[in-house]
Order: structure tokens, then sequence, then C-alpha cells
């Protein structure tokens, strides 16, 4: 399984104010709100780790067929790298693994069940046919689960060919 998402972040500069009274202590656990006061781009931090969360979410969305906010429910371990942050988001139990590519204008994270399968990713334009399934996006030709993913002027769709 696969889940991913991105953040414009000049888009979310104009419409997320993360800074506001109650927003950390909503979304991040205490281990993440203290990763995000000590880093040395707060902002940069919270989109981490939020797009962390929201590619975990999918997978866990897919496994379980439940829809439900639950950022709480949701933790981020990091491992930071020049270009690239990974780790793993736990979730009720289970492992989910990502990483993150960091840019000047977004924040892009893919997350998998199995590390191994990040060399099995296959990205793809909007030029392909989807259905979805009980809200899953499927692609019409192979039926293969599909993670789409947009924000502002960025979006990428992805699959996983095993």
């Amino acid at each position: 399984m696969i889940g991913n998402d991105i953040v414009d972040l000049n888009l979310a500069k104009i419409e997320s104010n993360w800074k506001r009274k109650g927003f950390l202590e909503k979304i991040f656990t205490e281990k993440e709100q203290k990763l995000i006061q000590f880093s040395e781009n707060p902002e940069q931090m919270v989109w981490i780790l939020w797009s962390g969360k929201e590619s975990a979410y999918k997978i866990h969305n897919r496994a379980t067929l439940v829809r439900s906010f639950i950022p709480l429910q949701l933790e981020c371990e990091l491992d930071l790298s020049d270009q690239f942050t990974s780790g793993k988001v736990s979730c009720f139990g289970h492992d989910y693994f990502f990483k993150t590519e960091v840019e000047q204008d977004y924040i892009y994270t893919i997350a998998v069940t199995n590390p191994n399968h990040f060399q099995n990713i296959k990205e793809f334009g909007n030029d392909f046919k989807i259905i979805k399934k009980n809200g899953i996006p499927y692609l019409y030709e192979s039926k293969s689960i599909i993670s789409i993913t947009h924000h502002g002027k960025f979006d990428r769709r992805i699959s996983l060919e095993l």
C-alpha cells in the first residue's frame, strides 16, 4: 500500500496559521511538538510532519476503510538527511515508512507499508483514467491502487508496481 501528500508552501503560508493557539496541540504529539520547537526551521518541520501523517493516513484509511480525523494517533519519528527526510509513522500498532522531499516551494512525501517498496513507486501524469471503489482510487486499465495528492499549484499521482 502507498500514500502521498504534497504541501504548496506558499499557499500554506496564506491558508494555514500553524502558530495560532491550539493548532499544534490538536495535530501533533508532545514529541512532535518538541521537534517543531527545537527545529532550525519550525514552519518547515510543521509541514514535514503534517505531510508524513497525511501520507500514512491514506494507507491506514485504505487498509481499514475507516475515515476519521486522527492526527494525534499518528506519530512521526524522523531521520533527517541533506535533501530528504525519512522516517516512520506509527498508528494503532502499525508502522508506515516515509520519505519526504523538501524543496523551496513544496514538501512532498511518499509513504509505504514496507521500506523495500520505495524502489517500486511509479509516478504518472493525469492522462490516465481513474476509477474509485469505496472512495479508493484505482488505475482503470490495471486496477492498481494509486495515491493522488494536490495542493495549490502542485500535484502528484503514484502507484506501487510490485
